[in-house]
């Protein structure tokens, strides 16, 4: 018989963060049939070693080379055999009661593709996690810092329809994301669950946001350059495909235009502003102006996998 939740997580070289995301699905949902995957996009830290000596009834698919998380994703989904599924990131901690909350929320509505959790950072605070769809108005209102009014759509006690909720503790119903194609593959990562989100509003789902559902992201971005700019180049760029998939080439360019003019005036605020990285806004700027410039993750990824051939060949 068939579970009826599936846990499907991606890792990619966060051992630690992974193993403490297992233990919070352990503590999780223990009445209701499930099943937890993992797959391992070619770690070099031992992640799938750490899985396999748990002992636990884990499924481990281990990528040979790296792939995008829209990719990852589709492959457990289509891997799932659970009616729902809660797709998260190594670094993401359910806390108790979550998975039910999300569950409730999509059982109880049977239009409903897909419902977000509430995040929360590592010191336990709530940050933006559902928004609107992006586009020439929500620019407009980056541009005017005025986008946590009129963009972000979390928040609140109530669980509620939604534009776009963030992928790293997300739950879909699974015939719903199998109907619209799964995700986009051509988003290596970000903007992959707001595509889908996306084609699941237009083929009739709904989109939900439930704050009660919490979990932890211990988000693992960089402020140092060196480390984080292939980061920021995949957030531009991938949110000027967005737009030019789903609206007009001004559309995409005006968004483009905006969004760098936010992120300028920031790098000049924090000329002034006590520990402001004005190196990273002003590398935003740049990348939002002109995304197709520069390494992007999944650039890295590709040169990467291609060396590693390379070498396997050669020997």
């Amino acid at each position: 018989m068939d579970p009826t939740l599936s846990y499907c997580v991606v890792n990619t070289d966060g051992r630690e963060l992974l193993l403490a995301c297992l233990e919070a699905i352990e503590r999780t949902a223990p009445g209701i049939e499930r099943e937890v995957l993992v797959l391992d996009n070619a770690s070099r830290d031992g992640s799938a070693q750490a899985v396999r000596e748990l002992g636990r009834d884990i499924r481990l698919i281990e990528n040979e080379r790296r792939e995008g998380k829209a990719a990852n994703d589709s492959r457990l989904l289509r891997e799932a055999r659970g009616r729902f599924c809660l797709l998260l990131n190594e670094d993401s901690e359910l806390t108790t009661g979550a998975a039910e909350v999300l569950l409730e929320a999509l059982e109880g509505d049977p239009g409903a593709g897909a419902v977000g959790a509430q995040l929360l950072d590592s010191g336990g605070r709530a940050v933006p996690c559902a928004w609107r769809f992006p586009g020439v108005t929500t620019a407009l209102a980056g541009a005017l810092f005025l986008h946590r009014r009129y963009t972000v759509q979390s928040g609140g006690h109530t669980t509620r329809p939604v534009d776009w909720v963030q992928s790293s503790a997300m739950m879909v119903r699974r015939e719903a994301v199998a109907a619209v194609g799964y995700l986009d593959t051509d988003f290596f990562v970000y903007y992959d669950e707001c595509d889908l989100c996306k084609r699941l509003h237009a083929a009739g789902w709904r989109v939900l946001y439930a704050p009660a559902a919490r979990a932890f992201h211990h988000d693992q971005l960089a402020t140092d350059l060196g480390a984080g700019l292939p980061r920021i180049v995949e957030f531009h760029r991938n949110r000027d495909l967005y737009m030019r998939k789903h609206g007009s080439a001004a559309a995409a360019l005006a968004v483009r235009v905006l969004t760098a003019w936010a992120y300028g005036l920031r790098a000049l605020a924090a000329l002034v502003l006590p520990r402001r990285p004005a190196r990273v806004y002003l590398a935003h700027a740049r990348q939002a102006l002109l995304p197709a410039r520069g390494e992007s993750l999944g650039d890295r990824a590709l040169a990467q996998g291609n060396a590693s051939s390379s070498r396997t060949s050669a020997s």
